[in-house]
């Protein structure tokens, strides 16, 4: 497969959102709360991060009543997580759910998710086969002594044959486990088995460190290898700073990915500035630019434009004065009370040269 060349998938619809087959990685989170007015400020908080797709728990009938609430005031897809009751499925299919998340395996007899598979087709919604590593079938995890990758690939598949054999191919598969080499194996694995989209995410990844350690490594891992066609990175906590990191991973892994990609310097004796407080700067000035941009911000000259030649915008400079550079050469030589304003001028003609609004070919630098 390679690094970065995308497994072909087919393509699949989940409401305005089209997955799989060459389209854009989806992010996907999920909101925590249940009363209408929580739901609806997570969404937003969601949607202007920069969300994709929201899953909702179904835990009981009164939770579906927030399903076509939700779509009167939201476009953004909402996908319907249902554990063990069938009926709650259907339910959440019938209210406009533009996708499912079962575990065929505690729904119960298989008329129960054959009733699932009947609504999803006269709804023309796909269901999301949800595995993970600590909801087998007893039958794998004593055969592979465990939940192993073996154990939750088997599985999977056998639920994808099922699917199949009732005539439903409209489908997307989920591995999940908190161990990150389980995950990477049996999403590796069943992405040669099957062209289904993959919906990649580490479960029960723990708070925002904790989480963006083992999301980074874990998912990094399989979109650098072409896999994975939506992405959740699971923290507890604020729901925000999951689309935060899952955009951060997916910038560093995906190269056409949208988005300002900031890198710099750890420090060192030589540096003579506040460069934390001019990253914030840049950091604030840049959030809300979807161009796939890379933008240096260096302490000093020798990290400047040789070892930062590569990104698109950046800045190296001491106490008093600096450089701003494009692509390892440079554009403007410039007071530190003044880098600020000469970053945000150089910036906004980088955007319309991107954009093809205007370019500007006249000498700036001094020599």
């Amino acid at each position: 497969m390679g690094l970065r060349k995308r497994r072909k998938s087919k393509s699949i619809r989940i409401g305005n959102v089209i997955i799989g087959d060459g389209y854009p990685i989806a992010i996907q989170s999920m909101v925590n709360k249940r009363d209408i007015i929580g739901i609806f400020e997570q969404i937003e908080q969601l949607e202007k991060a920069g969300c994709d797709i929201v899953r909702i728990a179904i835990p009981d009938e009164s939770s579906i009543e927030s399903i076509p609430k939700i779509k009167q005031k939201f476009s953004i897809p909402i996908v319907a997580d249902i554990h063990f009751d069938y009926k709650l499925a259907i339910r959440s299919i019938e209210m406009g759910a533009d996708k499912i998340r079962i575990n065929p395996g505690n729904i119960g007899s298989d008329r129960k998710v054959k009733d699932i598979i009947k609504a999803a087709k006269d709804y023309d919604i796909p269901i999301r086969i949800g595995v993970n590593s600590g909801s087998l079938k007893l039958e794998y995890v004593n055969k592979y002594g465990g939940p192993t990758a073996r154990a939750m690939v088997e599985n999977t598949l056998d639920f994808v044959k099922f699917f199949e054999d009732n005539d439903f191919t409209n489908l997307v598969l989920s591995l999940k486990s908190s161990d990150i080499v389980t995950t990477v194996k049996s999403n590796i694995s069943i992405a040669k088995k099957t062209d289904y989209p993959i919906h990649i995410g580490i479960t029960e990844a723990g708070p925002l460190f904790e989480s963006t350690v083992r999301s980074s490594i874990g998912l990094g891992y399989l979109l650098l290898n072409g896999i994975g066609d939506t992405i959740r990175v699971s923290i507890t906590g604020d729901v925000g700073d999951e689309i935060t990191v899952a955009k951060e991973i997916l910038k560093n892994c995906i190269p056409e990915e949208k988005g300002v990609r900031i890198i710099s310097c750890p420090t060192c004796g030589r540096t003579e500035i506040d460069l934390e407080n001019l990253i914030n700067f840049v950091k604030d000035a840049t959030k809300n630019i979807d161009l796939p941009l890379t933008i240096a911000i260096m302490g000093c000259i020798v990290n400047g434009p040789g070892e930062a030649k590569h990104a698109d915008l950046g800045i190296a400079m001491n106490h008093t004065d600096g450089i701003i550079f494009k692509k390892g050469k440079i554009v403007k030589r410039v007071r530190y009370a003044d880098v600020r304003d000469s970053f945000i001028e150089e910036l906004n003609f980088l955007i319309g040269e991107k954009n093809g609004t205007y370019t500007r070919n006249t000498k700036r630098v001094k020599r």
